[in-house]
């Protein structure tokens, strides 16, 4: 099998992302913390200070924070299995059962994640107004149930491959 640059490239970058992904999430916490130190302050910072509403949009606010944090261990759990698969592949060996599994557990894990961009999508729509609109990247997302369909049917690829690969070596 030829060498690919891609793998390595990938492994490196898998690695990067999982630190940063600790990192933004530690920054998260870390302001979604000040909130309560310093409310009027942060008020005033997110320019939400004036508002009629503006303890509820914090409160909104801070619930979206929560949910970023909680996405952290499971941005991590998908960066870790997509890196000991990248493992797999480099070592000539993709199609495992191990592999089929941890694309399975992404897959749901990604469910996990979409469910939670819907709800602070639904939170930010919540606390929108014309006077004072909020514009979330978040929410319902055909591209991302799509990513989802597809990381299900990969992993019963790789399931069925695992049961070729088996199948092949009995026979031999």
């Amino acid at each position: 099998m030829a060498k690919s640059t891609a793998l390595p490239i990938a492994y490196v970058l898998l690695r990067i992302l999982i630190v940063l992904n600790w990192f933004f999430g530690a920054c998260v916490l870390g302001l979604l913390a000040f909130t309560f130190v310093n409310e009027s302050w942060t008020m005033r910072a997110l320019g939400v200070a004036g508002m009629s509403d503006a303890p509820t949009v914090m409160w909104a606010m801070r619930g979206i924070a929560a949910l970023g944090v909680a996405t952290v261990p499971l941005n991590y759990m998908i960066l870790k299995r997509l890196l000991l698969m990248v493992e797999t592949v480099r070592a000539g060996d993709p199609f495992v059962a191990a592999n089929a599994h941890r694309l399975h557990a992404i897959a749901w894990l990604m469910v996990v994640m979409q469910l939670i961009s819907m709800v602070i999508g639904g939170i930010g729509k919540a606390i929108s107004t014309p006077e004072h609109p909020f514009h979330l990247d978040a929410g319902f997302s055909v591209n991302s149930w799509l990513a989802i369909m597809l990381t299900f049917v990969l992993a019963r690829v790789f399931a069925e491959g695992t049961l070729m690969r088996e199948d092949l070596e009995g026979t031999i």
